[in-house]
């Protein structure tokens, strides 16, 4: 009897640490619309655990670029890539609104809907 309630036991536990081992990061979905330079748009509906956007749009191969000093620096999103002699660059932002920090330090929220979109011309301050 003493074995069989040890057996259980022990089960129980490797039950236990396997569901924390595979369970280690939360899930979250977010979508994100990418609006191309010809205006056109495409929804993505992405499912990950990673803790910031960059890194999940990263490993989900929707967007690339370089490393900077303030993270990275998107370059292509979706396959098209903005031309820097054109004066193009990847405008990020959160259910239409501005986003105040860069793709790398953006925390993926569970149900966000995010933009990336092509813009046209540097700011000038």
């Amino acid at each position: 009897m003493k074995k069989r309630i040890l057996a259980l036991v022990l089960a129980l536990v490797m039950v236990f640490a396997l569901c924390a081992c595979s369970g280690g990061g939360k899930s979250a979905a977010v979508t994100v619309t990418v609006v191309h330079g010809d205006g056109s748009t495409k929804d993505f509906n992405i499912k990950t655990d990673k803790e910031m956007l960059g890194e999940a749009l990263t490993d989900e191969k929707l967007i690339d670029g370089e490393d900077g000093p303030y993270g990275l620096f998107v370059k292509t999103v979706d396959g098209e890539t903005a031309d820097d002699a054109a004066q193009e660059w990847w405008c990020l932002t959160k259910g239409g609104g501005t986003v105040n920090t860069g793709i790398d330090s953006t925390p993926v929220e569970d149900g966000a809907a995010y933009e990336l979109t092509l813009m046209t011309g540097w700011e000038e301050t």
